[in-house]
């Protein structure tokens, strides 16, 4: 055990710091300190130096520099049992720190928050940065405490040691310091990332930085009750849990789908989805028509499943919606009425989305590894059509067709999609063929009593035959929607020109592994 007989404190955010300041000064720890953390020491009427009282040197550069000088670092870093640094330590009248405390800037609230760089880079830590480091190198002598979550914990151990530390206790501190100073420098290099435009010739930067995501929040289960699972990442930024049990790690995995799915229409839409692929889509002007269109598309599926739209839940929305179990229910608002009725399933999750930027970049662990790729966010819009048949969509295909082409993109490959008056209808996702797919999506869409005559079909990728456009004909699809770019498109071009249909090509491939 070693006790604390001095201490450096240094914090941006003063809140809850009285009762650590309080204890110190009750079992004589000198403490010294630093600008407005020094005043508000003083303002507890507790006894502090000032570092500027140690190094000679005043703050300098607007408070840029204040700590980084051989007398703080060389107090932090002197090992007790090393003669040679003890000698240096007396010659140099350096006095040894066996506590830090230092709360680092702000960066990441203020990227948040502001889009001025000066301000930002102002927010940039230094001397904190380096004093986290060097006092959790030197953990055998020095204790860090580098973020306010630790107080309470530094408080309680204080208290029942009677104001020392082991070991063990140092060295964990340690291990969090570095994870704090890591994460703080991620979310820097992050956002210079996005301030840098390579050359032209340059290939694309693609970063991963696990150290990103702070500790974790342990999940009840995996995928499987048998498997651990935990979240790393910020939920609280992205909703508002204002009902319901806590999420679980398929929750959160279909809720990620869903959200990206409602994010691509800026129209009223409705999704419902399902081990995250959608089994209800639908786009009305009317959201309650829109709920009712989705849960059309498969009403067995929907039992459990993801409801999320992109418009404020009313309550006659939410009274159709209170007839179905679901597990979550996702909106950027409710009407207070129909919060108050949609809370009566105490398990139902309700989650208010917040207008945040989704990221830009998809991660998945595989074998020994980690791939990194960009967000298939390539939304295409009528422009982007290229009509490869002799006949032209009209402007309502047009509609179903885009539409379709994006039910598909977030659907899992192989898929077909079938849709009408910007509905789904049937889809068939998953699948080893595409053919396989499409039969799967016309018999769906016949059980359920849809009528496809003059609907459209959707593939997430070319088609390798002409026998998809020929089974869709037959199942009445007058529209087609591909990316194209098979050897074999003319099969198929030639199939839609004798048979009156008409197909547009995207040059877009959606698949989804």
């Amino acid at each position: 055990m070693k006790r604390i007989q001095s201490a450096l404190i240094s914090v941006y955010h003063k809140e809850n710091l009285e009762p650590l300041i309080a204890l110190l000064d009750r079992l004589n720890v000198t403490i010294y300190s630093t600008g407005g953390t020094q005043k508000h020491i003083e303002s507890l009427n507790v006894d502090v130096m000032s570092v500027e009282s140690v190094t000679g040197y005043p703050s300098i550069l607007g408070g840029r520099v204040k700590t980084l000088h051989p007398k703080v670092f060389g107090g932090i870093l002197a090992r007790r049992d090393d003669e040679g640094d003890l000698s240096e330590v007396a010659e140099y009248e350096i006095p040894v720190v066996d506590l830090v405390i230092v709360d680092l800037y702000p960066f990441e609230e203020t990227i948040a928050n502001t889009d001025d760089v000066s301000q930002i880079i102002e927010k940039i830590d230094i001397g904190g940065i380096a004093l986290i480091r060097a006092a959790a190198k030197n953990y055998k002598e020095t204790l860090i405490i580098s973020h306010q979550g630790q107080y309470m914990k530094l408080l309680e151990i204080l208290l029942d040691q009677n104001g020392s530390t082991s070991n063990e206790q140092r060295k964990q501190f340690a291990l969090e310091a570095f994870h704090t100073s890591s994460h703080y420098d991620s979310a820097i290099f992050n956002w210079f990332d996005t301030q840098v435009t390579p050359a032209e010739d340059e290939m694309p930067k693609h970063h991963l930085k696990l150290s990103n995501f702070n500790a974790g929040r342990v999940l009840r289960y995996g995928e499987n009750p048998h498997q651990a699972g935990v979240f790393h990442g910020n939920l609280d930024a992205m909703f508002d849990q204002l009902n319901g049990k806590a999420l679980s790690y398929n929750n959160l995995v279909d809720i990620d789908g869903a959200v990206q799915l409602v994010a691509e229409f800026e129209d009223t839409c409705f999704a419902i989805l399902k081990h995250t692929n959608s089994c209800g889509l639908a786009v009305h002007e009317n959201l309650t028509e829109a709920y009712k269109m989705a849960l059309a598309g498969d009403p067995v599926s929907a039992f459990g499943g993801i409801l999320c739209t992109n418009r404020t839940i009313d309550l006659q929305t939410a009274e159709e919606i209170h007839k179905l179990f679901c597990e979550v229910l996702i909106a950027p608002d409710y009407e207070p009425a129909a919060l108050d009725l949609l809370k009566g399933k105490k398990n139902r999750i309700i989650l208010k989305q917040k207008p945040v930027e989704l990221p830009e970049k998809l991660v998945k662990t595989v074998l020994n590894g980690i791939l990194e790729q960009d967000k298939d966010s390539n939304i295409q819009t009528k422009d982007d059509l290229v009509c490869v048949t002799q006949k032209a969509p009209e402007a309502e295909q047009i509609e179903d067709l885009l539409f379709a082409n994006i039910a598909a993109k977030h659907l899992k490959s192989n898929t077909i999609v079938l849709a009408k008056n910007k509905q789904l209808l049937g889809m068939g996702c998953g699948q080893t063929s595409r053919i396989d797919a499409l039969k799967q999506a016309i018999e769906k869409a016949n059980r359920l009593g849809f009528d496809l005559n003059g609907a459209v079909m959707a593939s997430d990728a070319f088609f390798p035959f002409p026998d998809c456009v020929e089974e869709a004909h037959k199942a009445g699809i007058i529209a087609v929607i591909q990316p194209g770019g098979s050897k074999n498109d003319q099969l198929s071009i030639d199939y839609c020109d004798a048979n009156d249909l008409t197909m547009v090509t995207t040059s877009k491939r959606h698949f989804k592994h």
